[in-house]
């Protein structure tokens, strides 16, 4: 099924056809993971609100007007008994947003400080930060690739799915051409607010990058560098007077790429999102368990001034139990 939502990244022979039974499977994958913390915790089915189903992304194109995120929201509701609430980018990108990042809302929810200028950073296959200042507007915004061009050259190279605790990019030796010529994507100059996904970078885009020559150690320890760059500029650039950063997502467990990321960052208080009292692989999970609670109780869920949109919009369809 994995396999079936990479190559649907792009555009293949009878996709429809595959995209609608990718996301029964998925649906049926969410429901089984459902229904085993049930019985693993002994709460019944009628005793959970809703669940929050975010979906797997295979296509982000906010420029033209859509982001797909496959899971059939109406089997996975009978399937459990439970209400859904899913689709949670289509409204803010109706409304002439990005539908992404909507983690910051939450963030700020949850992460709040007072007295200091906090930043919270999301590693996922796509980085993200969200900007928490004492005072005046918090936001946030897609930094660029996190884990995706890592995992995918880490696959392609050795047939492992991730290079564990970044031990195999600490092999290699930065190649400063290549990086240049990742660093050059337009994406990184572009202004706020801005979203990005696999559509622009890609395994296609980073072996059109390649002389063919180079050691894929080297190649992988300059795509942990690229990601420690743009993390660290979009700090520099947004988010100054930052006092403390907290990372999340699979990346806060790659301990090569957070050790850069430390260094990266002089002079500032930097953790995993376990001090704050959030395991880091959960917090998206999270995010979207408050954003369908957000939608049953008719608030909004978007960030405006993180996603373009022209207001706050309730997000989400809700399928009833």
């Amino acid at each position: 099924m994995r396999e079936q939502m990479l190559l649907l990244q792009r555009p293949v022979e009878n996709e429809l056809h595959h995209a609608m039974l990718a996301a029964n499977a998925v649906a049926g994958c969410y429901a089984s993971a459902v229904n085993e913390l049930l019985l693993q915790t002994r709460i019944k089915a009628e005793q959970i609100i809703a669940i929050g189903c975010h979906g797997q992304t295979v296509r982000h194109n906010p420029q033209q007007g859509y982001s797909l995120q496959l899971c059939n929201a109406a089997l996975l509701t009978e399937l459990c008994g439970i209400s859904v609430v899913s689709d949670f980018r289509s409204r803010d990108i109706a409304a002439g947003g990005n539908g992404a990042p909507l983690v910051p809302a939450f963030h700020h929810a949850l992460f709040p400080n007072r007295s200091a200028h906090r930043v919270i950073v999301n590693i996922g296959g796509i980085s993200n930060l969200t900007s928490l200042p004492p005072k005046g507007a918090y936001f946030g915004f897609d930094c660029g690739p996190g884990n995706v061009l890592l995992d995918s050259w880490c696959e392609a190279q050795t047939g492992e799915r991730f290079d564990a605790d970044g031990a195999w990019a600490a092999t290699g030796t930065i190649i400063p051409d290549l990086l240049k010529r990742l660093l050059s994507h337009p994406y990184f100059s572009q202004p706020l607010p801005k979203s990005c996904g696999r559509e622009q970078f890609n395994l296609q885009w980073l072996n059109g990058l390649l002389s063919g020559g180079e050691a894929a150690q080297d190649v992988q320890a300059t795509l942990l560098e690229l990601t420690v760059q743009i993390i660290a500029q979009a700090v520099s650039e947004y988010c100054r007077g930052v006092r403390e950063i907290y990372f999340c997502g699979g990346g806060a467990r790659n301990k090569v790429l957070v050790d850069k990321l430390c260094k990266a960052l002089p002079g500032i208080k930097t953790d995993v999102t376990d001090a704050l009292g959030i395991n880091p692989q959960t917090l998206e999970a999270y995010a979207f368990a408050w954003l369908a609670w957000q939608t049953l109780q008719g608030k909004s869920g978007n960030l405006p001034q993180t996603t373009g949109a022209k207001g706050q919009r309730i997000l989400g369809a809700i399928y009833q139990k």
